[in-house]
């Protein structure tokens, strides 16, 4: 037995471990959200101004195909490891690389070749969802359950980054320096997150002959276990309103007679805000309360928010501030619910599939959002905003009570503690 010396910590090399992990995690989504918000908030406008028609613009929405289906691929990614002693490490440095490749190859093609900017946009789309299952999967397999909050906090925090160097960034580098510099600027910069890649520990054990599969994870292995579909029918109802505000909550604003650079500034401004503050927020709220409340405080909020837009949507509140004040806090809303749902979405996944279980509810609660956000114009414009409106409060209403009594009937089988406060499974 080695003895502890007085004024030792045993408990340390723990905590280095932890905030190592955290530190890793955050490179790891830093990685993936400033390419992403290159493609999807910096090179749209600057193909506007190349005088690319909006129609051609649109078709870049087809780049978030892969983030919708890569719950396909994502039991090959839990499946095969690239190199023999590293495995999700292995897939992030792969795909990295071909991401950095990817902007680079832009350069050559130029601001004003829409179809080849599309073509490597899809193919480092496919890249960084791939990247995303291996991320997400390692974050899943490695938190601790009252460690899950923060590490959603930190993936939060690395959009609002990405959307600044990604996006703002990139589009204030291409206004002074033009398209060659910000590209290789973006790309650099890309490098940086690499080094979390090699910093990654896993425990995964090593296959017997080099890129051989290590397990057999499947959809049907999640689809199998009762807890793991309760939770998905979470995923598919909790934000299933979202889509029909969202996608239409810029047009009413427009409507309703808000210039256009207010928009802009309000959305801008919230949305960097929500990213930081929002995720912070949430985390402390989830180790405190737990998963149920915090969804159920978050949604009954976020209906509220609705309500405010249908009753100015038929006239029965008036003036512009109480929409900044919807719009603005609909967004903090939405970074908080994503923590306290992916922070969920953990306490299902197994260790053997943990990107696969988590890719999937991921998918399903972005597949019926933008279900919403497809439907919401046609929906609109048969009914109008307020009938839009308030038919979102309505079914937003719906789902929280849904979500808390299925988070309800999910406890007892769980030992999670984020899953237990709140819901009598631990107090």
């Amino acid at each position: 037995m080695i003895a502890v010396q007085a004024g030792d910590n045993p408990t340390r090399p723990a905590d280095r471990a932890r905030y190592r992990l955290f530190a890793v995690l955050a490179g790891l989504y830093i990685a993936q959200g400033i390419p992403t918000y290159l493609f999807a908030a910096a090179i749209p406008p600057i193909l506007r101004e190349q005088d690319v028609s909006r129609t051609a613009i649109g078709f870049f929405s087809i780049l978030l195909l892969p983030l919708v289906l890569k719950f396909l691929w994502a039991p090959m990614v839990d499946c095969v490891r690239p190199f023999a002693r590293a495995h999700r490490a292995g897939w992030v440095i792969v795909t990295q690389c071909g991401i950095i490749a990817s902007i680079l190859a832009l350069v050559v093609a130029g601001p004003a070749n829409v179809w080849a900017i599309f073509a490597i946009g899809f193919v480092a789309s496919l890249l960084l969802s791939t990247q995303d299952i291996a991320t997400d999967g390692y974050a899943a397999k490695y938190l601790a359950s009252e460690d899950r909050p923060i590490g959603n906090a930190i993936q939060g925090g690395a959009v609002a980054f990405g959307v600044i160097v990604g996006g703002t960034l990139g589009l204030v580098l291409y206004h002074h320096a033009g398209w060659t510099v910000m590209l290789v600027t973006i790309a650099l910069l890309s490098l940086i997150p690499l080094a979390a890649a090699f910093a990654m520990r896993e425990a995964d054990p090593a296959p017997a002959t080099p890129g051989a599969p290590i397990s057999r994870p499947s959809i049907m292995a999640f689809l199998r276990r009762p807890e793991a579909r309760q939770i998905l029918w979470i995923a598919l109802i909790y934000r299933a309103s979202e889509g029909l505000v969202k996608a239409m909550e810029g047009s009413y604003l427009v409507d309703a007679g808000i210039p256009l650079d207010t928009i802009g500034y309000l959305s801008g401004a919230s949305a960097a805000t929500a990213g930081l503050a929002g995720s912070v927020i949430a985390a402390l709220l989830l180790r405190r309360w737990g998963a149920g409340p915090v969804l159920g405080l978050l949604g009954s909020l976020r209906t509220i928010c609705f309500l405010i837009f249908a009753l100015h949507a038929f006239g029965a509140v008036t003036g512009v501030w109480p929409l900044y004040g919807a719009s603005a806090f609909q967004t903090l809303i939405r970074y908080m619910e994503i923590v306290a749902l992916y922070s969920l979405f953990m306490s299902v996944t197994s260790s053997e599939q943990p990107g696969t279980d988590f890719t999937i509810l991921a998918c399903g609660q972005l597949i019926v959002y933008l279900m919403g956000s497809m439907s919401s114009g046609a929906l609109a414009d048969l009914f109008g905003y307020g009938a839009l409106f308030g038919f979102s409060a309505a079914l937003s209403g719906i789902a929280v009570l849904a979500t808390i009594l299925m988070l309800r009937a999910y406890a007892p089988r769980v030992r999670d503690p984020l899953i237990a406060a709140g819901t009598g499974g631990r107090r």
